[in-house]
């Protein structure tokens, strides 16, 4: 890490107001030095993100790449030990296993379970991907085929999405916290961040570029309470409740700064989180 770089994030976190008043220009600037110390190689191996990374089939890094961002909520440490085991449990290769294996495979992963996605959400998931991955090639279809021309961000591609994969009789209810929409709200963080991985690409690697069908314009911030937290600060986020308008609304302010690619920010609103909430600079 630069001393240049801790020198002005320093400035800038010093005495840690509400809200702090930044010129655009030097925000900017600020912003797109944190992307840059952030968003490496090195991002990878701590990161949820590993899993798909170990990985080279496409369809098996869509696959888990969606179940482990599904799963990102807790210790990064815990999220990528539960992934992996699912990873093992489909013999390493998620999609051949997904297309092939008949109704008593699915029994050794009835002790499967993460926080509160439990077996009942598992099988589903393996319902879904089985049904859908007979039929289509990619994942991306799934999302891409609800968005129209002219639109702007992923909302429609989010909430297709969710209807789709919940559009069985037998489908069950309590999975649907596990996968969000927009109708209800919510900052669909774990989709959000299973699109940023899936659509954008740049030098560094850390994300995927393997859709095409959806632009990087589009995408929409993954607002975790570290992301929050840095955008408050920064003014980037005035709404108070922490919902899908809150999204939108940082979204939008960080497109100001590269409406071609404004979730690039999220490394960096993460990375600084998490270093302001290891008390990196000290009191």
């Amino acid at each position: 890490m630069s001393r240049f770089f801790l020198l002005r994030k320093a400035a800038i976190f010093a005495k840690k107001p509400e809200f702090l008043t930044i010129a655009p220009a030097q925000l900017k600037s600020f912003l797109d030095d944190a992307v840059r110390r952030f968003n490496t190689p090195d991002f990878i191996s701590g990161d949820p993100i590993s899993i798909p990374h170990g990985l080279a089939r496409p369809q098996d890094r869509e696959i888990m790449g969606f179940w482990t961002a599904t799963l990102a909520w807790g210790q990064r440490k815990t999220i990528i030990q539960n992934a992996r085991r699912l990873t093992d449990l489909m013999d390493g290769t998620p999609y051949e296993f997904i297309v092939g294996h008949e109704e008593k495979d699915r029994r050794r992963f009835l002790e499967f379970k993460h926080r509160t996605f439990q077996a009942t959400d598992t099988l589903w998931f393996l319902e879904f991907f089985q049904q859908y991955y007979r039929n289509h090639d990619t994942l991306e279809t799934a999302f891409a085929q609800h968005l129209g021309p002219d639109d702007a961000t992923t909302e429609h591609a989010l909430t297709g999405f969710h209807r789709l994969f919940f559009d069985h009789p037998y489908a069950p209810e309590r999975t649907r916290k596990h996968v969000a929409t927009p109708e209800r709200g919510s900052t669909c963080k774990r989709i959000n961040m299973f699109l940023r991985w899936m659509v954008r690409h740049d030098a560094s690697g850390v994300d995927f570029g393997m859709w095409k069908r959806i632009r990087p314009a589009q995408l929409l911030i993954p607002l975790d309470v570290h992301v929050e937290r840095v955008a408050r600060r920064l003014g980037l986020l005035s709404r108070r409740q922490t919902d899908w308008k809150a999204v939108l609304e940082l979204t939008e302010n960080l497109r100001a700064f590269d409406p071609d690619d404004p979730v690039k920010y999220d490394f960096a609103l993460f990375g600084l989180g998490v270093l302001e909430n290891k008390d990196f600079f000290g009191p």
